[in-house]
């Protein structure tokens, strides 16, 4: 198949998504797993000796109504709540059954996770005797749980879940191993990025092993930005029923701080990662609706806020404190705008042509761009004058990594707003950058501490 034609396809396989996605009731994985369908039977129809064009009208053709296929689909994968519509009889019986099998696997990945925060205090190791502990792992009890709870949903294979097992051992073995002391910045340093590099493996799991294909990763993103909107709403919930406990029985002269700061804080938030998962793969047409409109809402408010900064900074030609606080600060703002950006990508229809909200977005790009380049001049004549530190080298990584990713991203959006780049040429480039924060958080997690001298 030459270029052209599989250029070609894959633009009428596009168009043909995009109809199927306009269907209230089709879910993005749904969407997903008929273009699988779709694709299974082009290739049996090129192999034949078709052209891809022939092949693809041919296999739309059988793919026949719909509605019959969504049946068939809905009895193959029954733990969608929209497949009520098109499930009746046995068949919502066997939904029901799963769903509660679903439900109860959930409940016990996550007691798992509360009771295993618990275990180092029972063992003598105490929150208030040694935080170090607690900083270096309290991503490992979070997060293994729950990738547990998708090498369950995803029915992984043997293999696979030894190599997800041996990496979140690798991460485990370097944090307690490691002589990082109380108050060293490697210490900080992997607490921060061992999280990262842990929902990454968590995202493996995720696409079922498929971590290969840019869908699946597009998904997994996907799946993050409402992960963190169920988490921060189970946050809220969590502190609304910490103010009641602590009120509630101080009103009888009962004191509940040990219990809250040692039972209810510590095992309800591990516990909280792993029922904000379920959440979104149970209640996904809720979030569906409710993320795309907060990332509307929020770009041109961050659009607006970075260049009223530049504009301060050109009109007081003032550099930019690189001070430790300061770092943190403009990271987060970084990531931020990226993450707005990850999310608004996927939550877009590739045919659709650019609006006017595309072009925002590219102001938002450029903007945060514009501000990581001042942010890394300034880190730049801090470590000539002083020289590297592990904070500033690990700032200076992880801006310069920042710097790859808007610098790209800016060039294909300014492709695609004039028309001359596909949207899935963004979409490509986000998710196979994603390998490239799995391998810095990595590196900051597995060498800065020796390369500093556990300092």
């Amino acid at each position: 198949m030459s270029i052209d034609s599989n250029e070609d396809l894959e633009q009428q396989i596009s168009e043909w998504r995009a109809y199927v996605r306009r269907r209230r009731e089709m879910h993005q994985t749904d969407a997903d797993e008929l273009e699988d369908h779709l694709r299974d039977r082009i290739n049996d129809l090129t192999e034949a000796g078709l052209h891809p064009d022939e092949a693809f009208l041919i296999a739309v053709k059988r793919m026949g109504s719909l509605d019959e296929l969504s049946r068939e689909f809905a009895r193959e994968h029954s733990e969608r709540l929209w497949k009520q519509l098109v499930l009746t009889g046995d068949d919502a019986a066997a939904t029901a059954t799963r769903s509660r099998r679903e439900l109860w696997v959930m409940v016990v990945c996550a007691a798992v996770a509360a009771l295993g925060i618990k275990v180092p205090g029972w063992l003598g190791v105490g929150m208030d005797g040694d935080a170090a502990f607690y900083v270096r792992n309290a991503s490992l009890f979070a997060l293994a749980p729950l990738a547990a709870y998708f090498a369950w949903l995803r029915r992984l294979s043997p293999r696979l879940i030894g190599v997800l097992a041996a990496l979140f051992a690798l991460g485990a073995v370097a944090v307690n191993t490691y002589p990082m002391g109380e108050s060293s910045q490697t210490l900080v340093l992997a607490a921060i990025h061992l999280p990262i590099a842990l929902w990454l493996v968590v995202g493996v799991a995720y696409t079922g092993g498929d971590w290969r294909s840019d869908r699946r990763r597009m998904d997994f993103i996907r799946f993050t930005g409402e992960f963190l909107i169920y988490f921060a709403l189970l946050g809220l919930g969590g502190g609304v029923l910490t103010a009641f406990t602590a009120g509630t029985f101080n009103a009888i002269g009962l004191n509940p701080e040990t219990f809250i700061s040692t039972w209810l804080l510590p095992c309800g938030a591990v516990a909280a990662v792993v029922v904000a998962a379920w959440l979104v793969e149970a209640k996904q047409s809720v979030v569906e609706n409710m993320a795309p409109v907060l990332t509307k809402v929020f770009t041109p408010l961050f659009t607006a806020t970075l260049l009223a900064f530049l504009g301060a900074v050109a009109w007081t030609t003032s550099v930019i404190d690189v001070e430790r606080e300061m770092l943190i600060i403009f990271d987060l703002l970084l990531v931020v705008v990226l993450g707005l950006l990850l999310y608004a990508i996927s939550a877009r229809d590739p045919q659709a042509k650019p609006g006017v909200f595309d072009r925002l977005q590219l102001a938002l790009v450029v903007s945060a761009l514009v501000i990581d380049v001042l942010v890394l001049i300034a880190i730049t004549g801090r470590i000539t004058e002083w020289g590297f530190t592990a904070n500033k080298t690990a700032a200076l990584g992880e801006n310069i990594v920042l710097l790859a990713n808007l610098a790209w991203s800016a060039w294909l959006f300014l492709g695609f707003v004039r028309g001359r780049l596909p949207f899935t040429k963004l979409e490509q480039w986000q998710t196979r950058y994603l390998a490239v924060y799995a391998a810095w958080a990595w590196a900051v997690v597995l060498f800065f501490p020796p390369l500093f001298d556990f300092a």
